[in-house]
């Protein structure tokens, strides 16, 4: 499924949050007039990823049982309902689950990140 094939998917412009107050891994919930749509933002330095927090094996919250998402390693992203593994920077699938995270497109704007288009 493609992020924007979910019905509160936010429009490109779109603004998450202010950069400097995401760490390493952040479970978010960006409301429009659409809905509360589910994001999670994976920060490594100046990059920045993100996908829909929704776990392809189940589509709960990778957070759903914990906020514990970012491996040991800081390589994989963990699902917290069955333990799914992902690929930090990828979203695909490493274990536990037939295919990969939705990934979102963000862009930082003047120290904003905000969905791209």
């Amino acid at each position: 499924m493609a992020w924007t094939d979910y019905s509160t998917a936010p429009a490109p412009g779109t603004r998450v949050c202010d950069l400097e107050t995401l760490g390493a891994v952040a479970a978010l919930t960006v409301e429009t007039d659409k809905g509360a749509f589910p994001l999670l933002v994976a920060r490594d330095g100046a990059q920045v990823r993100a996908y829909v927090n929704a776990c392809p094996h189940q589509y709960l919250p990778l957070n759903y049982r914990g906020d514990q998402l970012l491996s040991a390693d800081g390589q994989m992203l963990l699902c917290s309902a069955h333990g799914a593994r992902f690929d930090l920077g990828s979203g695909e699938a490493i274990d536990g689950a037939d295919c990969g995270l939705d990934p979102v497109p963000v862009t930082v704007v003047d120290g904003t990140l905000v969905i791209a288009g």
